[in-house]
């Protein structure tokens, strides 16, 4: 063999080796990229609903909203009707329908561990399917135990998942305090586009620390929430315990906004589980 020839051969070889590491780079940048969470097997799972029964939301962690509550929605949260909130194949169900029921048009069902559980600080996950259509607006979100006795926004208010029908390929992560709320038009937030998330499920979470509040879905962080260390509750009561809520609401102030389909009702909204996790600092 001439020594061109191995000359060649090895230069061959060093570009395929330079293309494997781009490769092997561009395989893990991705990845490294998209790891902003941490990883919930290096922390305790701390309260969970699985869902893996059937029924009624299991009332030792759920209590139900009842009535015409907020925001000027159009449906009527019922209490305790298989038809609006039931558990089966291993997935809470909440369901809308277009009907008439006391006063409103409309039933749905909000769910709540107000009494029952409160937290403060960890990773917070939800794995859920949202339904589309305009005038839905499904939520996964948290509010400060303390809201009887300060009212809303002094007592926080933390939206893990808040998603409007007909802005169909949007989610939307958000936090209310008396500083920052939509009211005045000063607001924290921010959206990410997924892919007609109406068919799929996606894990939507927060990692609550002292510091700062994240916002994913999936592995991908699109919002957070700092601090200022300052100690003033009007912008950060994120250091006093919180309740969850899970709804679905139809009309309303925002989902309202482009009117409502009633071609497409019932929707279902499907919630796979919910866990909470204490997080290693």
């Amino acid at each position: 063999m001439s020594i061109k020839t191995k000359n060649t051969m090895k230069k061959n070889r060093m570009k395929l080796s330079v293309w494997q590491f781009t490769g092997i780079l561009l395989i893990f940048i991705p990845m490294i990229m998209s790891c902003d969470s941490q990883d919930s097997s290096e922390s305790e799972l701390v309260w969970s609903d699985e869902f893996n029964y059937s029924g009624h939301p299991d009332t030792s962690k759920w209590s139900y909203e009842q009535g015409m509550i907020r925001n000027n929605e159009a449906q009527y949260y019922t209490k305790r009707r298989l038809k609006n909130a039931r558990v089966e194949d291993g997935n809470l169900v909440i369901e809308a329908h277009k009907e008439d029921y006391q006063d409103a048009e409309y039933t749905s069902a909000s769910i709540n561990t107000f009494n029952k559980k409160h937290f403060r600080y960890g990773r917070i996950e939800v794995r859920a399917k949202v339904p589309t259509g305009k005038g839905t607006w499904p939520a996964i979100w948290m509010l400060g135990t303390n809201i009887p006795e300060v009212g809303w926004p002094e007592c926080g208010e933390i939206d893990i998942l808040e998603y409007v029908g007909y802005d169909p390929h949007k989610v939307h992560a958000n936090i209310h305090t008396d500083a920052y709320n939509h009211v005045e038009g000063t607001g924290k937030g921010n959206s990410i586009t997924l892919d007609k998330p109406w068919e799929n499920f996606h894990t939507y979470a927060i990692e609550w620390r002292e510091d700062r509040i994240d916002f994913f879905v999936d592995t991908t962080k699109y919002f957070t929430f700092k601090n200022d260390g300052e100690g003033n509750n009007a912008t950060w009561p994120f250091d006093k315990p919180h309740y969850l809520l899970i709804n679905l609401a139809i009309g309303g102030s925002w989902g309202g906004q482009q009117g409502i389909n009633d071609e497409k009702f019932p929707h279902q909204y499907y919630i796979d589980y919910v866990r909470v996790y204490d997080l290693k600092q």
